[in-house]
Parts: structure tokens; sequence; C-alpha cells
């Protein structure tokens, strides 16, 4: 079975926030201080500011999180292309059946003025 990456752009977010659908926020630190982060979202940086993963690790955390690979939540980083890459591995390699990413990430939720916390 063919699973795929799914697109949710920020306008369409609240049904998901209503029904608790976990947001992870895979930027770093400093990014999270520059712009702030959506309100509930989940802090777990995959890349470091080389380029560095540590996939075990991270996984590890993310399971804390998404416990069954039938459940939801949605990828968030600065410009959705860090959440392409790791939700095309989860859904695709792990067989996640229900990734989604935020379309345009941090970037388009900042410029239709949605709200952030620090």
């Amino acid at each position: 079975m063919n699973r795929t990456l799914k697109n949710v752009l920020p306008q369409d977010i609240q049904p998901f926030i209503d029904e608790n659908v976990p947001l992870i926020d895979i930027r770093r630190d400093d990014e999270f201080l520059t712009t702030g982060i959506i309100k509930g979202a989940y802090k777990l940086t995959f890349f470091d500011e080389y380029g560095r993963h540590n996939l075990e690790k991270w996984l590890n955390d993310f399971k804390k999180i998404v416990k069954n690979k039938e459940d939801k939540f949605i990828l968030v980083c600065a410009h959705a292309n860090r959440t392409k890459t790791v939700g095309d591995y989860l859904a695709n390699k792990l067989e996640y059946t229900n990734t989604y990413h935020l379309e345009g990430g941090m970037a388009l939720w900042l410029e239709q003025n949605k709200e952030v916390v620090y």
C-alpha cells in the first residue's frame, strides 16, 4: 500500500487541533526563539544546524508522542522542506498512515498572521 505525506494549510488546521492531533515542530531551538511556535506544538528537533540528525533518538522521542502508526500527526518546520523529507520517510519507509505536514511551514503560518507563543 502506498502511503503518502498529506499537506494541511494553516487555514485548515483548526479541526486537527480540535481533535488533539499532535503538532510536532522539528525546527531548531534558535528557530523557535526567532519565530515562536504554534501553541501546543511539541518541540522535537530533527536536523541540527549542520544538517545532522540522530534518527534513533528522534524516533524514540517521536514514539512517545505518536503511539500508533495509524494516529494522525502534523509535522512543522520553517518552509515545509524538512517536514517533506521526514514526513515522506515516516509515511513510506516506516508506514505511518496519517502523516501530515504544514504546507508552507511557519513562514506561511506567520504570513497569515496565525498565533504563535514563545
